[in-house]
């Protein structure tokens, strides 16, 4: 039986940090390095002051000061890591492809590749590797065909260790998580994984399934929890022209043990790193296999997401008598949900670049966002040129500042700050009419009616 001194994650994002973190924490016989190549990314986890961490999640910070300096390392020095490393996580980005086949549906798996290259290259000891990453059905293979053929005798085992992550919960997912899932071929290999997560986590939850299944399942998890956000925001526009209440549909439904009440919150669309990607890599896969049925039922999850957030901005634009030009938008929020920083695949991206095609004045105030993130997600979209989108686009530090003047305000994150405001105040400030555009069905709606707000929220 394999006894595991030092575990080395490659990637220092947002599942590699939190994860090895946590694992670091509950195992304090065990060194864990988490190693990167972006050399600023380890200067700031391993800034003195905590709030300077490169990931917002709460509670991290406590687990990253309990551990680091004891048994957690953040180092750039990648090779060292991986020589040293009994277990190797790999935690890279896996972007969909930008180019090529697959463009805008597969997986682009060539950092996972590079990955693999290195500790191939570099390993001169027999090593456990778990894919961490979310990637497509059948990637251990590559992984395999790579590792093996380093012709310097050393025997590598790969594991599928996938993350189920909440981001704004992942703290919490991951030490008390619903099940952890680990799928390989080597019994040994699986049952040191296991020992390390049988320091917290009960046995029953720890699942062991082969390696296929388990690089699915993740896919298979994200695509069903897309599913029921899509599946509530079509009810939700249908809601709007019968007169029926979303909230009160989806909490008559959710009552039903088969159903159960989450992820049936209607809202502007999901968004975040998983999602979408995910969908769209088994859409990819299915194609790949000729299940062009099963391929276009997974699309539609998609297609739905993108016209809900198209639907909201153009009840902008009708409601404000058809044009938004030269006028002021304020947007609270623009990551993807309530505390995180992370705006990949935020709602506000795309809300706020089909404003700014009317030529909308557009003002976001966002409490964990920065603003060279938010110009940066505007200019990878490639729709206007960096110059436009800082003539258009303005960031606020004070929400109030954000507001005032402002013709509408348009809800794109659920922070639970937004609900505390003074909403006489804010009103006070704004143009007349003064409309709130609520794409999370978070504020009060009785409040800012009475207050004289013309208030919109989807589902009504």
């Amino acid at each position: 039986m394999r006894t595991i001194k030092k575990i080395t994650c490659i990637g220092a994002g947002y599942v590699g940090g939190p994860t090895m973190s946590v694992v670091a924490q509950r195992c304090p016989e065990i060194e864990v390095t988490i190693v990167d190549s972006n050399t600023a990314r380890i200067a700031a986890w391993n800034d003195s002051d905590l709030s300077n961490l490169p990931v917002y999640e709460p509670g991290l910070d406590e687990v990253v000061a309990e551990a680091r300096g004891r048994n957690l390392f953040f180092s750039a020095d990648v090779d060292k890591a991986i020589e040293e490393a009994d277990m190797i996580f790999i935690s890279v980005n896996t972007p969909t492809k930008t180019y090529g086949k697959g463009k805008g549906q597969a997986a682009d798996l060539k950092f996972i590749e590079l990955c693999a290259r290195q500790i191939a290259a570099v390993a001169t000891s027999d090593k456990i590797v778990v894919e961490k990453s979310t990637l497509p059905v059948r990637t251990a293979e590559a992984l395999k065909s790579i590792l093996h053929n380093t012709g310097n005798d050393v025997k590598f085992h790969i594991l599928s260790n996938p993350e189920f992550l909440a981001e704004g919960t992942a703290v919490h997912d991951l030490q008390n998580p619903d099940r952890v899932l680990i799928g390989g071929e080597d019994d040994d290999a699986i049952q040191a994984l296991v020992d390390i997560y049988s320091h917290w986590v009960p046995r029953e939850k720890i699942i062991t399934t082969n390696l296929w299944s388990s690089e699915l399942s993740k896919l298979v998890a994200n695509a069903f929890l897309a599913q029921r956000v899509s599946s509530i925001n079509a009810i939700s526009e249908l809601c709007e022209v019968t007169g029926a209440d979303v909230n009160e549909v989806s909490r008559a439904i959710g009552m039903d043990s088969r159903i159960g009440p989450k992820f049936l919150k209607a809202s502007v669309g999901f968004g975040g790193s998983c999602f979408q990607k995910d969908i769209l890599n088994l859409v990819y896969i299915a194609r790949t296999y000729n299940l062009h049925a099963v391929a276009d039922y997974w699309e539609q999850v998609i297609l739905l997401n993108d016209h809900q957030k198209v639907r909201f901005a153009e009840n902008i634009i009708k409601t404000l008598y058809n044009t938004v030009n030269g006028k002021k938008i304020a947007f609270l929020g623009w990551a993807f949900k309530k505390d995180t920083n992370d705006t990949r695949e935020s709602a506000a991206i795309y809300v706020a670049d089909h404003l700014l095609n009317e030529e909308a004045e557009v003002v976001v105030y966002d409490p964990k966002v920065s603003a060279e993130q938010i110009y940066k997600d505007l200019d990878y979209l490639g729709t206007r040129s960096p110059e436009d989108n800082r003539r258009l686009v303005t960031i606020a530090t004070d929400p109030y500042e954000a507001m005032r003047d402002a013709h509408a305000i348009a809800v794109l994150t659920e922070w639970d700050e937004f609900m505390s405001y003074d909403w006489a105040k804010i009103k006070a400030g704004m143009k007349k009419p003064s409309f709130v555009f609520d794409g999370r069905k978070l504020l009060n709606r009785k409040q800012l009616e009475e207050l004289g707000f013309v208030y919109y929220a989807i589902g009504e």
